[in-house]
């Protein structure tokens, strides 16, 4: 009798596991490095819910936020292996290198023109390039806002005040590169990692976006901010391709229509957030602004940037121009 009712829990068991298998044909595993709350982890909830809905339960999206999968330089890896089939963040560049054009100081004047290049025949064929190393790219949105810098030294209101500052930035040359032509020394590291540089004096400050500083509450370890919008960037949605191309057709473009809705919504909210953020980051950090004659300086001491990168061979001042005529071709 133990034995009839061991075989029988036994079956059970295989009904279950077999009819929870069968309940989707496609498992999508996504991570971020941003916590649930964040706009970034939102949109892709809104991406969970209408993939499956309109997939009819075909795709089954599971989100991992907070960085649970590990930061942004492992997750990428794993979408490279498959063991993640998506996700956003830092390490865009390795789908394809002309995404650090868009990184590139003061390429946009505003979020219009950013707006308007993400959008553009340009990025579509940024994104479709993407293939040669492997990866589908449905969408791509913009990097949260634009970046403004904290610290924990002095107001930022000219070129000189930045000197030998220890800056964190993230674990991309652009960004290495703009802090150096602005005399700081750039710590690149994990910006999970930085809170607690800020808090023991190891590195004096960083750039980031305010959605970004306020989601990692940043404004409890910096005393100064400064807002230059001197930069913004991508948010491609990177997926396996392999994975991808799994897919029958009618999921392919259920899934890129999902993507680009997912990517607009992310953009609407992080405009609307970000000049709400910036009043609440003041609450906890003296804000300056630097504009004119002061802006002009930050714009001038960065141009050496844009050699640097032509030189590599990454993309062509050609290129940069391209993109500049992008971001302004919308009416």
């Amino acid at each position: 009798m133990t034995l009839k009712k061991t075989l029988l829990a036994g079956m059970a068991c295989l009904v279950v596991t077999a009819g929870g298998a069968s309940a989707a044909d496609f498992t999508f595993k996504y991570g971020n490095a941003q916590p649930e709350s964040a706009i970034r982890s939102q949109s892709m909830k809104f991406f969970e819910e209408e993939l499956e809905k309109r997939s009819g339960g075909r795709i089954e999206v599971e989100n991992f936020f907070s960085g649970v999968l590990g930061n942004e330089r492992e997750m990428m890896d794993q979408v490279t292996t498959g063991l993640l089939q998506g996700t956003r963040g830092g390490m865009f560049a390795e789908a394809n290198p002309k995404y650090s054009i868009f990184l590139l100081p003061f390429l946009v004047e505003n979020w219009d023109q950013m707006e308007c290049l993400v959008g553009s025949d340009f990025t579509k064929k940024v994104q479709a390039d993407a293939a040669n190393q492997g990866y589908h790219i449905p969408a791509t949105g913009i990097s949260q806002g634009f970046r403004a810098h904290t610290n924990n030294v002095r107001p930022l209101t000219k070129v000189a005040d930045l000197k030998g500052l220890k800056m964190r930035v993230p674990q991309q040359e652009v960004y290495i590169e703009t802090s150096k032509a602005l005399g700081a020394s750039p710590q690149a590291m994990p910006f999970s990692e930085a809170y607690q540089a800020f808090k023991t004096g190891v590195i004096d400050g960083q750039d980031n976006p305010p959605a970004n500083i306020w989601d990692f509450k940043i404004q409890e370890v910096q005393k100064f901010m400064t807002i230059t919008n001197y930069s913004t960037g991508p948010d491609p949605l990177i997926v396996n391709e392999e994975w991808y191309k799994g897919l029958p057709d009618d999921l392919k473009k259920i899934f890129d229509d999902v993507a680009v809705e997912a990517m607009a919504k992310s953009d609407e909210l992080y405009r609307k957030a970000e000049g709400d953020l910036i009043k609440e980051l003041g609450k906890s950090m003296e804000i300056n602004y630097v504009e004119g004659d002061a802006l002009a300086e930050f714009q001038a001491a960065v141009k050496p940037v844009y050699d640097t990168f032509v030189a590599k061979g990454a993309f062509s001042m050609a290129d940069v121009e391209a993109a500049k005529t992008a971001a302004r071709s919308c009416k």
